[in-house]
């Protein structure tokens, strides 16, 4: 069970704080599955948001992650990976 689970409601505070929001889009739809590039958030943005999502939940993301995370469910599914407690030996 993961200490703490990074939810949609994280990513969409951290979107705001970090890059804003696009007038023209709304974050509180339903955007899991929107391409981060039709949320109005290109390659720098995400950079940023990766590196408050570092800095907050005390994790480290591979560039990779950032670049092939193409929608919200994608980045959720990534960090969460890495706040799971590893396995106990």
């Amino acid at each position: 069970m993961p200490a703490h689970k990074f939810t949609l409601d994280d990513l969409k505070r951290v979107l705001r704080e970090g890059a804003g929001a696009d007038e023209d889009v709304d974050l509180d739809g339903d955007i899991l599955d929107s391409d981060f590039e039709s949320l109005g958030y290109e390659s720098l943005a995400l950079l940023e948001t990766g590196s408050r999502i570092e800095r907050e939940f005390d994790i480290s993301l591979a560039d990779e992650t950032l670049t092939e995370a193409r929608t919200p469910r994608d980045l959720l599914t990534a960090v969460n990976a890495l706040l799971e407690p590893a396995d106990i030996r």
